[in-house]
């Protein structure tokens, strides 16, 4: 029977790494709150101007930058969840 973990100090620069990690998700989080405040303006701007279309675009984006501030957001619990299936798999 072979048991690996994943090893924190067997590679140069794994300390960097998680930097860049957080930073790339703090980039992320950044990045969806600016795509909800556009698309709110555009839902608002197409629902008063009686633009169906540019209204349905607005919802649309504002649904994807809330799903990507979720991924975003929990991105760390679903990678160890799904480490600790994968785990538990024989």
């Amino acid at each position: 029977m072979i048991d690996i973990d994943p090893n924190s100090n067997g590679l140069p620069g794994i300390a960097q790494l998680r930097d860049i990690v957080g930073a790339v998700m703090t980039v992320g989080l950044i990045l969806s709150v600016l795509a909800l405040i556009v698309s709110a303006i555009v839902w608002g701007f197409g629902a008063n101007s009686s633009n169906p279309h540019l209204a349905s675009r607005g919802k649309t984006g504002v649904l994807v930058s809330c799903g990507a501030a979720v991924l975003c957001g929990a991105a760390v619990t679903l990678i160890n969840f799904f480490w600790t299936v994968g785990q538990a798999v024989n």
